[in-house]
């Protein structure tokens, strides 16, 4: 029969600049209803799924920041997520701006958390591979702030033993590094959850361009397939306070098929069964990694670091 758990990736359209978080949770909830119906196991929402990406703006007023940003978790805000997650018996992951007070000095991170389908926190991750700048970059026609307003990520990257298997998280930009997908290979990941905001424009390489569906689908398929996991990518689609998103909501098999996609830009379910024990018929062949992996060549690489001066 095999570990079989349902999958619903959950997509969200655009959330403006101005909205509060109670609408924003509603269409989340709406959309755990109907992940319900459908009997899912698992219910996955992008980055920052609780507040527009305000990365792209540059805000200079603490208190407006500290409005996109979370104090606890769940907070009085987001605990109907962790209510419907209770009474529909559904696990969640969702994207949030966290602000961590420690020993009185305040840190903020793009975190992600992990829920129960018993309304219970599981776990939670931050971002390590924060994209864009800490400034404004003059004469672009959207900013990209994140080293602005968050810490990477000080967690590493945990697994937990979740919904039958082993659960990792990444969000977004991490999805890129292959260093990333690997440390939780090494740990026995069997599912990968990753929410991102990708815009379809970047005015530091307008030539990218054309090129960010198809880098999305390859960093998935290579990352899923590489470390024989199943991944999961939500997005938010659609304009955003005038900037396009990429939406494209995947999931992924470890053999790197996709297996099922969005075909919406707005708020939409994508619906899998995933079988874990597939990820075991690549553990345990091509990518059996005590087996075949070589840490020890690869030190080597140090001695050849120095063959090619630097610029």
């Amino acid at each position: 029969m095999g570990r079989v758990i349902t999958i619903a990736a959950a997509q969200l359209g655009p959330v403006p600049r101005a909205e509060q978080r109670g609408p924003v949770v509603a269409r989340m909830v709406a959309l755990m209803e109907r992940a319900a119906r459908v009997r899912a196991t698992l219910v996955v929402f992008p980055e920052l799924a609780l507040t527009s990406f305000f990365p792209r703006w540059a805000i200079d007023d603490d208190a407006e920041l500290d409005n996109f940003f979370e104090a606890s978790m769940p907070g009085p805000e987001t605990q109907p997520l962790f209510a419907a997650a209770r009474r529909l018996g559904l696990g969640l992951c969702f994207g949030y701006g966290e602000l961590a007070n420690r020993a009185g000095r305040l840190q903020r991170f793009n975190s992600s958390a992990l829920v129960g389908h018993e309304g219970g926190l599981i776990g939670h991750y931050r971002k390590v591979h924060l994209p864009g700048d800490r400034e404004p970059q003059p004469g672009f026609e959207y900013q990209h702030l994140e080293k602005r307003y968050f810490e990477s990520g000080d967690m590493g990257f945990p697994v937990w033993r979740a919904f039958g298997g082993v659960v990792g998280m990444l969000i977004c930009n991490d999805r890129r590094w292959p260093e990333a997908w690997r440390v939780l290979g090494l740990q026995g990941v069997e599912l990968v959850l990753v929410g991102y905001n990708t815009p379809l424009r970047n005015p530091e390489a307008p030539e990218h361009d054309p090129l960010v569906r198809f880098q999305h689908r390859l960093v998935m398929q290579a990352g899923a397939y590489q470390n024989a996991t199943w991944a999961v990518a939500v997005a938010k689609g659609g304009v955003e306070e005038g900037q396009p998103m990429l939406a494209d909501t995947l999931i992924v098999a470890p053999s790197g098929e996709i297996v099922a996609y969005s075909k919406t830009q707005g708020d939409e379910l994508v619906v899998a069964e995933c079988d874990l024990d597939r990820t075991q018929s690549y553990k345990t062949t091509i990518f059996d990694f005590a087996a075949h992996r070589k840490p020890q060549a690869y030190s080597r690489i140090t001695e050849c670091t120095g063959a090619v001066p630097p610029p």
